[in-house]
Formats: C-alpha cells, sequence, structure tokens
C-alpha cells in the first residue's frame, strides 16, 4: 500500500511504510531526503520499495515511471513527449489531455487545469487530499480522475 499527495500543482509526494519521496515535475527533481541530495535528470533509482525509471525527452525535461507494489504510476506534469519511452501507467498523474488519451490509465491524477481537462475529457472529478493505493486490483476499471488538495 503506498499513498500519493500533491501540495501544489507541480509536486507529486509518493509516500510508503518505508519512504517518502516528492517529485518536482517543474525542475524535473526528485527530493527523497537521502544522503547524497536530490536527484536530478534521467537514470534508473531504487529507493527503498520504489523503482524510478526518469526518462529524458526530446526537450531536455525528464518524466517518470514510478512502480510501487506492481502499480506503475507515471508522473508527467504537462509533458507530451516520451510517452512511448513512458509506458503504460496504471496511474498518470498529468494536466496532459494528450496524454490521458495515449496511455489511457486507470486513474488520473489531475496537474493543473482541472476544469478544462474535465470538461474535454467529458468526465468529473473527485476531490481527495490524498489518494491510498492498496494493490492494482484496487485501482478502478473505468478511467477516473481525482484532484489533490
Amino acid at each position: 500500500m503506498f499513498e500519493i499527495e500533491s501540495k501544489n500543482p507541480d509536486e507529486i509526494t509518493i509516500t510508503t511504510k518505508k519512504t517518502a519521496i516528492n517529485f518536482n515535475v517543474a525542475q524535473f527533481v526528485i527530493d527523497a531526503n537521502l544522503g547524497v541530495g536530490k536527484i536530478t535528470g534521467p537514470g534508473e533509482f531504487e529507493i527503498s520499495d520504489v523503482t524510478i525509471r526518469g526518462i529524458a525527452t526530446e526537450s531536455g525535461k525528464t518524466i517518470y515511471d514510478v512502480e510501487v507494489g506492481g502499480v506503475h504510476v507515471g508522473i508527467i506534469g504537462g509533458v507530451e513527449e516520451g510517452l512511448d519511452d513512458l509506458g503504460m501507467s496504471d496511474i498518470l498523474c498529468t494536466s496532459s489531455i494528450r496524454a490521458i488519451r495515449e496511455i489511457e490509465p486507470k486513474l488520473v491524477i489531475a496537474m493543473g487545469n482541472v476544469d478544462g481537462m474535465v470538461a474535454e475529457l467529458k468526465m468529473t472529478a473527485r476531490a481527495e487530499k490524498k489518494l491510498k493505493v492498496k494493490n492494482l486490483e484496487s485501482l478502478p476499471t473505468v478511467t477516473e480522475v481525482v484532484t489533490l488538495s
């Protein structure tokens, strides 16, 4: 089980029993309170029970495929490139309608203009303080949009 929360539109925090990792999608920085400091740029990392794959895009930005307990979380913010390299995400943290349509996640965590996103996708969004994910089977079968505050 893990939790996803967001204190501002540019950051997503994933918390497990063993660690908390903050992803800043505006600065492309991962902060897990490591002794070596923050992680920037692409690469593959294992932090406690979380596997992270930072993927470089053509414009020099980094998007993330995060795997926790068999659940893949794509953290891309508003980036719309590198989606093929990202692969399938069960949960997608984004403000990109194009990315949602291409990846078809089970759950979308809306970042940015939520009203415009749900209107164009013809969906409704539910608000949560934090999202608790038990396992892959606990995710919805039809795509849902969640806003975190």
